[in-house]
């Protein structure tokens, strides 16, 4: 009995050692500031740059903007590491690229509805349920 004791007790305290990700830090507007991503995978997918890349830039103001197939442009707010664009503009032009157009409806949702944001690195990270988009931070001198 005091031996199966001792083991719940040492589960219970590990357990409290694991990160849930509930203290992490979120990410603030100031750390998005001017800052320009290019997309590197969709769900784990890699994502062909191409002439044009799918991109997405913040400024000081927290105006989010950048492209899929279409430019979209909002005024975005950050909220407990939640990235949400309520009134988000995009431009209706049809694309040759069904992996693109497809990406359009995917970022309006995500930017709309709202996704958590991870900035790691060189790295940000969109997700929300059942989506999940990896940028990689475009250099200022490109």
């Amino acid at each position: 009995m005091k031996r199966t004791i001792a083991v719940a007790a040492l589960t219970i305290v590990l357990a409290g050692c694991v990160s849930s990700g509930v203290n992490k830090e979120s990410v603030s507007a100031k750390q998005l500031a001017q800052q320009h991503f290019i997309l590197d995978t969709v769900n784990g997918q890699a994502v062909t740059p191409g002439d044009h890349p799918a991109e997405i830039g913040f400024d000081d103001d927290m105006q989010v903007s950048g492209s899929m197939c279409n430019r979209f442009t909002g005024k975005g707010k950050l909220s407990d590491g939640t990235l949400t664009v309520k009134e988000l503009a995009m431009t209706r032009m049809a694309c040759a690229d069904p992996q693109r157009n497809a990406l359009d409806t995917t970022i309006g949702a995500m930017l709309r509805e709202g996704a958590q944001v991870d900035l790691t690195d060189n790295q940000l990270t969109l997700t929300t349920a059942d989506q999940t988009l990896i940028y990689k931070r475009q250099d200022s001198a490109q």
